[in-house]
């Protein structure tokens, strides 16, 4: 069974989200590897495979567990011991998507349907880093990998058929364009760019769009250099970090980092009084300290929100930014949500699909062992002709197609299991060939806590009752 715990800007306040990802890595390992309160040592583990999904608006895990039963419960047991938020607060702010929802969800996300700023670009390759992280630790089952595969293909198809994307959205182009009433020359304006991740790259294209030139990059994890040489802008080490502030315009923080990485100290330290300034923030008057435009991109914050009461300093941090984002055109919004259901119905007729792989392999096995016993017959007498082997196998093909064809359709219609009772009678291969792990809907305990979707789609998805039909492709068996 497929599992999303999410924690998003729709249901919380940005700041009790920063407190949870000030945590994200030790969050991450502690929920891929969830017990059930009660479960012994000695019991099979529950999840199977986990991906993280953290970005500057969510918080989510997306699982494969044999039961859910309990899982929940544990999981807001640990949030709350790691962050030290309530579990009342957490339950509230943690929606649960199962089965088929995880699908729909995923891609929704995938596709800047449910960010901030609707249609937004750098999701899609968050959506791809996780997988690829979660690749190398290991914890990615088939289905998840799959499932993430799917997402990215969505999002593809979403920017290639709708106008949703087609108009460079972001957070940090938003902001830019909050910030351009304080900006008079981007041309002039001196900016410093703090990080060096995929994000720190959207916000270079945003600034360049806008004509700005004078762009230096900080890294605290060392990268500057590196990504500076391939950016074609200028690095800045540690040991100049303090007078390229007192230097700068504009700061745009985009990196990741549990505390703060400028404080206060830093600004008020580094304000040069009289100087000219290079854009028209404010008048250049020598008793004016030269102003300074700070946008912070980041959750946890990337700038200590006490450097706003340094004179001179205006700061932008993501939660203004977010409430300024702008309603969607909802015309592109409902053919990317139209896309997006499709794909996901594709995911759960393939993985329904794919319970019928044990049936298939048992009926290739049964006609491939009375194959093999009719030309061993043969080869007992005169020997077996290689055109009489060659018409036999051929014959076999075409007797084992329709049946084929036949079952997988059954499957895809969630009928897995009326698929192996039909060829358990006709053939007597034994009971069991339909079996999967995931539990029967009618059998599924349900927490009154899980909900379908968030936000604005809570209504829709909440009718759904039957989550478990989720599908893959019939390349593989369920794990």
């Amino acid at each position: 069974m497929l599992l999303c715990l999410s924690i998003d800007h729709h249901r919380i306040d940005l700041g009790i989200l920063e407190r949870i990802e000030r945590h994200a890595d030790e969050l991450a390992a502690a929920l891929g590897s969830l017990r059930a309160a009660g479960s012994s040592p000695g019991e099979p583990a529950q999840i199977r495979g986990s991906v993280p999904l953290i970005t500057c608006n969510r918080f989510e895990v997306y699982l494969q567990v044999s039961s859910e039963t309990g899982i929940v419960d544990a999981a807001l047991d640990e949030i709350a011991r790691i962050t030290g938020l309530s579990r009342e607060q957490l339950s509230r702010a943690m929606a649960v998507y199962l089965g088929g929802d995880v699908a729909e969800h995923l891609f929704s996300v995938s596709s800047g349907l449910e960010s901030a700023v609707v249609g937004e670009g750098e999701i899609s390759g968050q959506v791809r880093k996780s997988l690829e992280q979660a690749r190398a630790t290991g914890r990615v089952s088939s289905d998840l990998e799959r499932l993430f595969q799917l997402a990215t293909r969505t999002s593809r198809e979403i920017k290639n058929r709708t106008e949703l994307q087609s108009k460079g959205r972001s957070l940090v182009r938003l902001a830019l364009r909050m910030a351009e009433s304080r900006i008079g020359d981007w041309g002039s304006a001196r900016v410093l760019l703090i990080g060096t991740g995929a994000y720190a790259g959207a916000s270079l294209a945003a600034l360049r769009a806008r004509g700005a030139k004078h762009i230096g990059v900080f890294s605290p994890s060392g990268r500057a250099e590196r990504f500076a040489d391939s950016h074609v802008i200028d690095p800045v080490p540690a040991s100049a970090l303090d007078t390229q502030l007192g230097e700068t315009d504009l700061v745009v923080a985009c990196t990741n980092t549990r505390d703060p990485l400028l404080t206060s100290d830093q600004f008020a330290r580094t304000t040069r009084p009289g100087r000219p300034p290079f854009c028209s923030i404010a008048p250049a008057r020598s008793s004016t300290p030269r102003p300074r435009l700070l946008i912070d991109m980041g959750l946890p914050r990337n700038i200590d929100p006490a450097a706003a009461g340094v004179p001179g300093v205006e700061l932008l941090d993501l939660e203004t930014v977010v409430k300024h984002a702008p309603i969607p055109e909802l015309s592109a919004e409902a053919e990317a949500r139209k896309i997006v259901s499709e794909a996901a119905a594709e995911f759960l007729a393939g993985r329904a699909e794919n319970a019928a792989v044990p049936t298939l392999v048992a009926l290739r096995d049964h006609v491939g062992d009375i194959l093999q016993d009719e030309l061993t017959r043969l080869g007992r007498g005169s020997g077996a002709d290689p055109a009489v082997e060659a018409a036999l196998r051929h014959f076999a093909g075409r007797i084992l197609h329709q049946p084929t064809v036949r079952l997988r359709e059954l499957a895809r219609a969630g009928g897995a299991d009326d698929a192996a009772r039909a060829v358990e009678l006709l053939f007597g291969l034994g009971s069991g060939l339909g079996a999967v792990d995931e539990p029967d809907a009618a059998d599924t305990p349900r927490d009154p806590r899980i909900l379908a979707s968030c936000g604005r789609r809570e209504s829709r998805a909440a009718s759904v009752t039957h989550p478990d039909g989720e599908a893959s492709s019939l390349t593989s068996p369920p794990d």
